[in-house]
């Protein structure tokens, strides 16, 4: 019997004493560890009644555990189910209701909750801590720690993972064993990772940047990880001179870029840094560069597609783009029906075996949004520019249509950021009587800077037409962020919703 994405991630390394996962305190994990770990897991899985195709949804605090527990949901053929940790009662009952899953984990200090998240739901409920505790390992502890994968072929469901839901209902989005296992192989092979690589994972497990790429794709070239519960920048500091890679967000390389003894000489020797899940801004790519001598790597992925496009490994990668479609990705920008010319902005649209099997029990959701001919129309704006290279302008929703022009955020945003005193800057459209809509820009200033309304939209009034500029300027410590680093807009929509209100 086959597995189609557990036995490309484990099958070569089951009962292999290689090192896999190095925590902080100076232990280690071997892949023949983590596989019978898994194993265990998987018997209980099956002993509690979980059948293939059954969903497991997991909220948990990041562990080698969770980990071993995402492995143990493959090979026994279920549907992992990862959900943030920051979820609410409320928001996880959502997830409950509408998933339908045959197992709930949960942190033991979430049970007390049970009755919220879980309403009737006849899922059985188990309990995993931080520290490996909780009564899912106690269980695990009983079984037999072999166990022969169940049988899974490329089209079976390996995960569902739900989009954040900011501009509706949480959609859960099908990814089957083949959209897991092609990306992870490009990915693999396109940034040359090896059996010799070790990879700083700071990033949490319920996305798919820390789980289905860094994970997927280390288990695949057989490297190990250094197995971060999460980010701290004099940690990573301290952990970087037995790391050859990282993966990061933008938070990430930026409060690197706040400490002092973050230099060539710390970072010189790694080989990658990659950088995701939200825009970074060409600033930090430069900064990062003349303190390191290191370009990061910047690529663009999406829940239901996993990686999309990446800068290339060697060859130029250009501050403020992400790069080119990976192999056997196809990518076009469609306006009107059509595809437009080189240089002009429009929505992306994706084709390839990383694309998603539609939204989980959303048939009129999964018709708007994925074609019969495998085109996935993203949301997401951008362009490709004559070299080829691919950018994001922002999402479609972001889209401000004012007085009848389009105004694309980034733009005004990219001649915001370079005012003195401005950090960053998001820009958002808000109901206006007379024009339908009224540019806003909310801005971060830098530490110690004084910025006023008016300075700054009279600083903006010959560098953007008229219908760009701002008509109010919101002046704030620090913009909103999820906790994969992205700018939550549609939080900042709501928020300043009646600016304009006569």
């Amino acid at each position: 019997m086959t597995n189609t994405l557990f036995d490309a991630l484990m099958g070569p390394h089951r009962g292999s004493e290689r090192v896999f996962l190095i925590l902080p305190d100076g232990n280690a994990l071997s892949y023949a560890d983590i596989d019978r770990l898994s194993a265990r897991l998987a018997n209980l899985l099956v002993a509690e009644g979980v059948k293939p195709g059954d969903r497991v949804a997991v909220q948990v605090e990041k562990s080698p555990e969770a980990l071993a527990l995402y492995l143990g949901c493959l090979r026994a053929g279920a549907v992992f189910l990862p959900l943030n940790t920051a979820y609410t009662a409320a928001e996880v009952a959502y997830f409950v209701g509408d998933a339908e899953p045959a197992m709930v984990v949960c942190d033991p200090s979430r049970e007390a909750q049970r009755a919220a998240f879980m309403g009737d739901s006849p899922a059985v409920l188990m309990t995993l801590a931080g520290d490996g505790t909780g009564s899912l390992m106690a269980g695990a502890a009983e079984m037999d720690d072999v166990q022969e994968p169940v049988e899974r072929g490329p089209d079976d469901l390996a995960a569902i993972l739900y989009t954040s839901g900011t501009t509706g209902r949480s959609k859960g989005a099908m990814l089957s064993h083949r959209n897991l296992l092609s990306n992870a192989e490009v990915l693999t092979d396109y940034w040359r990772f090896t059996a010799d690589d070790v990879l700083l994972h700071a990033l949490p497990i319920f996305h798919t940047h820390g789980l289905f790429v860094a994970t997927n794709v280390l288990m695949l070239a057989g490297g190990a990880m250094i197995w971060l519960a999460k980010f701290d920048a004099k940690q990573v500091m301290s952990l970087m001179p037995r790391a050859t890679s990282m993966m990061g967000v933008p938070t990430f390389y930026t409060r690197l870029l706040d400490q002092p003894g973050f230099d060539h000489a710390l970072a010189g020797h790694m080989r990658l840094f990659t950088s995701g899940s939200a825009p970074l801004l060409a600033e930090t790519h430069r900064a990062f560069e003349a303190r390191t001598g290191q370009r990061i790597l910047e690529r663009y992925g999406m829940t239901e597609t996993n990686m999309n496009t990446s800068n290339p490994y060697e060859g130029e990668r250009r501050a403020g783009t992400v790069g080119f479609p990976l192999p056997g990705v196809e990518l076009r920008i469609m306006e009107g029906g059509a595809e437009v010319a080189a240089g002009e902005i429009g929505t992306i649209e994706v084709r390839g075996e990383n694309v998603f099997q539609g939204y989980w029990r959303m048939p009129e959701k999964t018709a708007e949004e994925l074609r019969p001919d495998g085109w996935f129309i993203t949301g997401d704006l951008g362009l490709i520019d004559e070299g080829g290279y691919v950018s994001i302008v922002g999402r479609g929703k972001d889209l401000i249509i004012s007085g009848g022009f389009n105004v694309y955020p980034i733009e005004v945003e990219d001649v915001i950021d370079r005012l003195p005193g401005v950090l960053e800057s998001a820009v958002i459209g808000l109901p206006h009587p007379d024009f339908g809509e009224g540019v806003v820009a909310v801005i971060a200033r830098e530490k110690g800077a004084e910025l006023e309304e008016q300075a700054i939209i009279a600083a903006l009034a010959d560098r953007l037409a008229k219908f760009k500029q701002p008509k109010r300027v919101i002046v704030v410590d620090e913009l909103p962020r999820n906790t994969m680093g992205k700018v939550q807009k549609a939080a900042l929509r709501k928020e300043h919703e009646g600016l304009f209100a006569r």
